[in-house]
């Protein structure tokens, strides 16, 4: 080839084959995203605060010293005790979400399914309203009662879904998504009868139908983190059974695969990691319908690669998501991933018509 000549540009295939042989590259870039996401996400709101700040705040907390450009109280306070919590709990729900939706996609074998489509997110939703309605005073038994509510509804709307929908079968996969959706709506009916009944607590269970994370705090943060973040490992030290269930039953078992308790345990972890966001942030649809999807094109099916990588990017994505909301008026976050991921949703049906599988 002459050097006047430009090189030919790149395929979309070979493109998509030269990323899914770099998953580290992809994790890296991620990576390399949430660490500007915290930096903007802190800066941004009804006060600006300077990146410079910023930076000198978290420093200055993390490791004691006194920085010589350090803020004034007010802006130390703003930054460490409202902004840090909000964008490290958009971090840490963005992604429990996105490795539940990867986690449900892989059981069922389907890129429709997620934490929102099968109802767990709204029998969490119910579970954390009812425990909202309960007359206890002292704060620390109230969040304990939230999630373990929360907890408790998801895993029973899945198991519902699960137990009335099936997998198997003739148009199983499309029957257990109409089971979901069904589900999901006798969920959200109960959940607007306790609305209704609410008095005083309507404003905070009106909060878990838009999502939100201005409600954020240390506190809440240090108890559903280790919930979520837990759950996310236990389930990414499950991938080797999720790609066995993606190759079908009848190959997962000659593979020594128990799909029965993977299956069950699968669940209960997926269900442990919506509840705990749920409890915190409300009904944040389509984070992981999303994330989840877009990994796998990136990286391929694989399982050990998709869960880790759709934690950093549902991060990424709640977080940016999260910073829109604020740009905008300090809307619900819930709200801008709707607009996100509602149109991306609509995509997956029409390639789903064509035969499109995981």
């Amino acid at each position: 080839m002459s050097a006047g000549l430009a090189a030919p540009p790149l395929s979309r295939a070979t493109l998509a084959s030269r990323v899914r042989g770099r998953p580290g590259a992809v994790a890296l870039a991620l990576v390399g995203a949430l660490a500007v996401l915290l930096v903007i996400g802190v800066a941004v709101g009804s006060v600006a605060i300077p990146p410079a700040d910023t930076i000198a705040v978290i420093v200055g907390r993390l490791t004691g010293l006194d920085v010589a450009s350090a803020p004034t109280a007010q802006v130390d306070t703003i930054v460490w005790e409202i902004r840090v919590p909000r964008v490290l709990t958009s971090f840490v729900v963005g992604a429990g979400l996105a490795v539940a939706g990867a986690t449900f996609q892989g059981l069922l074998r389907n890129p429709l399914a997620d934490p929102f489509v099968l109802g767990t997110a709204s029998g969490a939703a119910l579970g954390a309203a009812i425990a909202i309605l309960l007359p206890v005073a002292f704060t620390a038994v109230s969040i304990a009662l939230l999630h373990g509510f929360a907890f408790a509804g998801a895993v029973l709307a899945a198991l519902v879904v699960f137990r009335l929908g099936g997998a198997g079968g003739p148009g199983g996969m499309t029957r257990l998504l109409l089971t979901g959706y069904a589900v999901a709506s006798i969920l959200t009916a109960g959940l607007t009868l306790a609305m209704y009944v609410s008095g005083t607590d309507l404003r905070q269970i009106f909060g878990f139908l838009l999502g939100g994370l201005a409600g954020s705090s240390w506190s809440k943060l240090l108890l559903s983190a280790p919930l979520i973040l837990g759950a996310c490992a236990a389930m990414a030290w499950r991938a080797r059974s999720l790609d066995g269930m993606l190759l079908g039953d009848q190959t997962a078992r000659h593979l020594g695969i128990d799909l029965r308790r993977e299956r069950g345990l699968l669940l209960v972890l997926a269900s442990l990691a919506t509840a705990a966001g749920v409890a915190i942030a409300g009904l944040i649809g389509f984070v992981g319908l999303v994330v989840p999807h877009v990994m796998r094109l990136l990286v391929g099916p694989s399982a050990r690669r998709v869960l880790p990588l759709s934690a950093l990017a549902g991060a990424a994505l709640l977080a940016a998501a999260d910073v829109i909301a604020r740009l905008v008026g300090d809307v619900p976050v819930g709200v801008v991933m709707a607009l996100i991921g509602a149109p991306f949703f609509l995509f997956l049906l029409l390639h789903t018509r064509s035969g499109y599988e995981l």
